[in-house]
């Protein structure tokens, strides 16, 4: 599955500013539909590294439009981490809530979703936008990572969440150095394990800059080669900017999956 990226923010690192206003970010979430997303997701509050913050009103502002209009489209999940934020986009039409903190940056957000019947995609991150850089720290980056998803998947279950109703996300770039991305995506069956489905976001990410020595608008190909690979190694679901390209590279690679069957 493809999870297409929508920010309505002025300031997220790769698309900031692009799609403010309700009418270019409809157009954009019917382009991404008709490229071949099967959900939506829409955030109105960066998670770039050293992101600030923005009050719980303004992120309502930037999202509940978007997603009253795009959810007749397909699909939406609203990407945030404030329980209020949830519940209303939720109340609006969006299914899932993708919640980078794991749920646990707001106490309430596993019973929002419980008691709308919803579902949720929790993330593995260290600190916040403000500190995850300098948090990067890990004996086990595999491991450690596994152990914090198992633990919110447990919450989740406690919460009242349907088991078929939750999914987790490594958290690509959140609180890890590039070899830190590189182990999780290379080891990504090992999340895999924990019977959920896993979402892998590689997209545009700052390691593929590292890798590649582009910019954002130039790291297609390894967003490409990075969710592939994902996809090969466990992952159910990827998140992406450019959903055209991918779409088509994964239809070539299911193709030939596909043939490799006895």
């Amino acid at each position: 599955m493809i999870l297409g990226v929508l920010n309505v923010t002025p300031d997220s690192f790769s698309d900031g500013g692009r799609f403010l206003d309700v009418d270019s970010a409809v157009a954009q979430a019917q382009r991404m539909a008709d490229d071949g997303a099967d959900w939506i997701d829409v955030g109105g509050e960066s998670t770039r590294p050293g992101a600030e913050p923005i009050p719980e009103a303004e992120e309502l502002r930037r999202v509940l439009p978007v997603v009253e209009r795009i959810a007749r489209l397909r699909p939406v999940s609203i990407d945030t981490t404030k329980a209020a934020v949830a519940a209303r986009a939720l109340d609006a039409g969006a299914a899932i809530v993708n919640d980078v903190s794991g749920a646990t940056a707001d106490p309430r957000m596993l019973e929002v979703v419980a008691g709308r019947r919803a579902a949720i995609i929790l993330m593995h991150r260290k600190g916040t936008p403000k500190t995850m850089e300098r948090l990067a720290r890990y004996r086990d980056v595999v491991g450690e990572v596994k152990r914090f998803l198992q633990r919110r998947i447990a919450a989740a279950l406690d919460a009242g969440v349907a088991p078929q109703a939750i999914a987790v996300d490594p958290g690509i770039g959140f609180a890890k150095n590039l070899e830190h991305n590189l182990q999780l995506l290379a080891r990504i069956g090992e999340i895999a394990a924990l019977g959920v489905p896993v979402v892998v976001g590689v997209s545009r990410k700052r390691f593929l800059g590292r890798l590649l020595g582009q910019p954002p608008d130039q790291r297609l190909e390894g967003t490409i080669a990075a969710s592939l690979l994902a996809v090969a190694g466990g992952a159910r679901i990827v998140r992406v900017h450019d959903v055209a390209a991918v779409a088509r590279a994964l239809r070539v690679a299911r193709a030939i999956w596909g043939a490799a069957r006895p």
